[in-house]
């Protein structure tokens, strides 16, 4: 007898849906950025749409398991899901369901997790597991999207400060030929 799992967490993330659309759906994308996925890859073509089928592998400290899911309700950059094809590891299916909501000042990110573990004795364990790996990708999503803001931050002020330099070399010679001359 299988025991079913569902829950729902959601983030407010100061980012575009767009761009947080395709950093969370986009298989090659989140392998870098999600510690919970160590690789995806899409199985023949090689684009987000209804149908798509990619292959993920989970970290070690996720027992290393392999699955293929297939993608389904792609409204891009609203909302995505994505269902397993065959039971794998103590999971009969999984699936995740995100929902991007703008909102002012960003984006309300909402990821539904539902699943049934094929045996009782395991079922908290893996629960606590999903929840945790959820809790964990909404949160690096998060990261990010502020790591991408701090660096496109850290380059304004880098390119500001060699403008300012450059001012100050443009002057000196001026500032030097004044306090050379005599009076």
């Amino acid at each position: 007898m299988s025991v079913p799992i569902s829950f729902k967490d959601t983030i407010q993330i100061r980012g575009r849906a767009d761009v947080l659309f395709r950093n969370a759906m986009d298989p090659k994308r989140r392998a870098k950025w999600d510690p919970n996925v160590q690789s995806a890859q899409y199985v023949g073509e090689e684009r987000l749409v209804n149908g798509a089928t990619v292959r993920f592998r989970l970290p070690r400290r996720l027992l290393g398991l392999r699955f293929t899911a297939r993608y389904g309700g792609v409204q891009a950059p609203h909302r995505a899901s994505w269902e397993t094809v065959s039971p794998f590891g103590p999971l009969e299916r999984l699936s995740q369901a995100w929902v991007f909501k703008a909102i002012p000042g960003g984006t309300e990110v909402t990821l539904s997790v539902n699943a049934s573990v094929r045996y009782r004795f395991v079922a908290t364990v893996v629960e606590r597991l999903l929840r945790s790996s959820s809790a964990g990708t909404l949160i690096e999503l998060q990261r990010q999207v502020d790591a991408q803001g701090a660096a496109v931050v850290e380059e304004l002020g880098r390119e500001m400060a060699r403008k300012q330099r450059e001012a100050q070399r443009a002057l000196r010679p001026t500032l030097l030929g004044r306090l050379r001359r005599p009076k």
